[in-house]
């Protein structure tokens, strides 16, 4: 058993949507991430996710409406919808999904990171 420190551990790391593992229970992984700019529109067909804003102000925009997330609110995005983040500035956020989670979803490109490093 350890106690984190998610403070800490953000000290650990400075580039942009490039999650880091900080622990895991029951096949889920709680990540961290820093967020900068726009991702992608994209989906997980079987995992839902949980965005919680540590720091910043995050937009997560969907087919019909943008929801904006602030620091210490969450929102579960529900498997298979189709989602784009959008940082307000520079955001921290804390990550809770199933480890078989692709941060791309269903698409490969410059923004996907296969292999996750752990901080």
């Amino acid at each position: 058993m350890e106690v984190v420190n998610i403070n800490e551990k953000f000290e650990q790391f400075q580039d942009f949507w490039n999650p880091r593992i900080i622990g895991e229970l029951n096949g889920q992984q709680v990540k961290i991430a820093r967020l900068k700019d726009e991702f992608i529109m994209h989906q997980h067909e079987q995992e839902d996710e949980l965005f919680l804003v540590i720091e910043g102000v995050l937009e997560m925009e969907f087919k019909d409406q943008i929801k904006r997330i602030h620091p210490m609110e969450f929102l579960i995005v529900p498997k298979g919808t189709p989602h784009r983040p959008k940082a307000i500035g520079e955001v921290k956020v804390l990550l809770f999904e199933p480890k078989t989670t692709l941060n791309t979803g269903e698409f490969t490109n410059e923004f996907t990171k296969e292999k996750l490093d752990r901080v």
